[in-house]
């Protein structure tokens, strides 16, 4: 297969990844991969298990350096970037990232501001505000007080979001956000992850939340496949050829809103 992808004109280009690879042990995990994240969208990465959909959220991040090719942040080389300006300009929000420390959840979230302070640049009354917006994004305003022990998985996520929304990045993100979540917590994450005021990356592991994407990049065995709208990648042909699965689409007669079912093959 080979990738196409759809030219959105006159739209800032915020994150790029230009001919990426990354190589452990002598094992390519992630294979001459380009693709970019345009302002304000909500990008998906979709592909089976092993496919490179963490690894790639990884070096997007800058959490992992490519052995080939180069990550740009508005155009500019991330390598060439102090930590803290990459920090202000992008937050990753790994799979159930924990602490065993005794913290609170405004605790949590504060650690987000970490790359605004120096030793001249203390805390200060902003730093209280930006922290309050970031709770009230993911509607966790009643428990800031609460110890980070007593969190269910979804406000542990939600947290997690907040604290890295407190950083004030203009992109966000996610490694599979909603996994080990009940499904109710699984809708309400995904909804909340559309809503947010920022460009958004997030690994997907449910092809139906994968429907709210702008774009869906597909991987698979470490390459980017395809790279285009939901409408054009959540397809029966494509989705057995790389999942191996059958695949029929469903309309639900409420809201006349697409559904996929997944039959083995």
């Amino acid at each position: 297969m080979t990738v196409t992808s759809i030219h959105n004109v006159g739209q800032q280009l915020v994150l790029e990844a230009r001919e990426v690879s990354w190589r452990v042990r002598g094992a390519r995990l992630v294979n001459e991969i380009s693709l970019a994240l345009h302002a304000g969208e909500m990008l998906g990465l979709i592909g089976p298990n092993g496919s490179g959909k963490s690894s790639l959220l990884r070096l997007l991040a800058g959490v992992t350096e490519p052995t080939q090719g180069s990550i740009l942040i508005e155009g500019q080389p991330m390598r060439q970037m102090a930590r803290r300006l990459v920090a202000r300009k992008l937050a990753l929000v790994s799979q159930m990232a924990d602490t065993s420390d005794a913290i609170t959840v405004q605790d949590a979230v504060e650690l987000g501001r970490t790359p605004w302070l120096s030793a001249w640049q203390t805390w200060s009354q902003r730093d209280d505000d930006i922290v309050d917006e970031a709770l009230a994004l993911v509607s966790m305003q009643d428990k800031r007080d609460r110890q980070w022990s007593t969190l269910s998985g979804g406000e542990r996520q939600r947290a997690h979001i907040a604290r890295s929304l407190a950083q004030q990045p203009g992109i966000l993100l996610l490694d599979e956000p909603t996994n080990h979540l009940d499904i109710h917590q699984q809708l309400s994450l995904m909804h909340l992850i559309r809503s947010l005021p920022v460009t958004t990356a997030v690994a997907i592991h449910d092809l139906n939340h994968a429907l709210l994407c702008d774009r869906l990049a597909v991987l698979h065995e470490g390459r980017l496949i395809r790279l285009d709208v939901p409408e054009k990648i959540l397809v029966p042909s494509l989705l057995e050829e790389v999942f191996k699965v059958g695949v029929s689409e469903l309309i639900d007669p409420s809201d006349q809103a697409r559904v996929l079912r997944f039959m083995p093959l």
